[in-house]
């Protein structure tokens, strides 16, 4: 008598390793990386010369708001100063957001894990990530949150 094995094909995990890697790239190539690489640090280079830009204008309101001669004369004009240094702290404050997500994409180029939609595991679109280089959800996964 012939004995068959029981393997019926539910057991068969999605987290199992295919023998061969069959349909679409999971990855970046290491040379796309490192093109993607570039742009991030341009783009973070300029992020931080511009973020130094706003707190030189920040710090220079603050320094303009300690001179008295210069208040008496604010009358009508008193809450501009104010309004204008609230939009500067808020300017700063997304470009510290900036640059943070641009210092996390810097680390998913390192872990080799950049480029990958967090949603659906895709690859995000090459011309998506050259227009935002931080970008984690690929256009399908973002249309779909924005529903």
């Amino acid at each position: 008598m012939k004995t068959v094995t029981y393997a019926p094909e539910f057991t068969k995990s999605v987290l199992d390793q295919p023998d061969a890697p069959s349909g679409p790239i999971y990855r970046y190539s290491d040379p796309e990386l490192q093109e993607f690489k570039e742009i991030i640090l341009k783009k973070l280079e300029a992020a931080k010369k511009e973020l130094v830009y706003l707190q030189g204008l920040i710090t220079r309101k603050d320094e303009a708001g300690t001179d008295d001669t210069e208040n008496k004369y604010m009358s009508m004009e008193d809450g501009s100063g104010s309004q204008e240094r609230e939009q500067l702290n808020q300017m700063a404050s997304r470009q510290i957001q900036f640059i943070d997500h641009l210092e996390k994409a810097l680390m998913r180029i390192e872990n080799k894990t950049y480029g990958i939609c967090r949603v659906t595991g895709k690859l995000i679109d090459k011309a998506r990530l050259k227009a935002v280089p931080h970008a984690t959800l690929s256009i399908e996964a973002k249309l779909a949150k924005s529903k």
